[in-house]
């Protein structure tokens, strides 16, 4: 059974990302603030869930949360700051759209940067710990890595019905033979993150 939190006795936000190796498709992030002491037996890690399974628990999760979010950075701004920093501030977009004030924050992976509340009355960083496969650890941080993962993945079966050919529906805009066979053949789209390596030889996608 996953950890209720990390820091015991505070309001603790759990934060995760979707879509980070993706070639194509907006970053997605949630953040999830669970009631003091929560438990749910059935939530685990998104990439150990079936599809059906997380669509299911996302109800759940949403229910049960005293508040929760989802942050999207766009294919334009990843080109622009890369993967990393879009990642993280997908993370802080949906910190910023939560209805509580989290008084710590956990976050799934190594790296996050110093994040401000815009309901914070001292305007001081909030207390931030990076946990290395939390989403297998956590409550908080696997409910987030659901989250994203859901929403991204309806929004990459929403991009398919406009560019059917790349697979989307499938791959979720991942870097499969299919989809870069797709590339090869019809270009790149708007979606599409020019500064990644489409084809997997090293070329950037401007080379179309």
């Amino acid at each position: 059974m996953l950890e209720s939190c990390y820091h015991q006795g505070k309001v603790e936000a759990g934060c995760d990302e979707a879509g980070r190796g993706c070639l194509a498709g907006s970053v997605y992030a949630a953040a999830v603030i669970f009631p003091a002491g929560y438990q749910n037996e059935e939530l685990n890690d998104s990439k150990q869930l079936t599809d059906k399974r997380r669509k299911q628990l996302r109800e759940i999760i949403e229910r049960d949360a005293i508040a929760w979010a989802v942050g999207i950075v766009t294919p334009e701004e990843i080109d622009k700051i890369n993967i990393l920093n879009a990642s993280i501030l997908a993370m802080h977009r949906a910190l910023d759209q939560l209805k509580v004030c989290p008084e710590a924050i956990i976050v799934d992976g190594n790296r996050f940067k110093p994040y401000t509340s815009p309901l914070s009355t001292n305007q001081s960083p909030i207390p931030h710990v990076t946990i290395v496969k939390g989403d297998g650890k956590y409550l908080s941080i696997a409910a987030a890595s659901i989250l994203a993962k859901t929403y991204r993945d309806d929004y990459m079966d929403r991009l398919a019905q406009e560019y059917p050919q790349y697979d989307w529906e499938s791959n979720k805009g991942y870097p499969t033979k299919k989809h870069r066979e797709a590339i090869r053949q019809y270009g790149i789209t708007p979606y599409h993150r020019k500064t990644f390596n489409m084809l997997g030889d090293g070329q950037l996608s401007f080379d179309f």
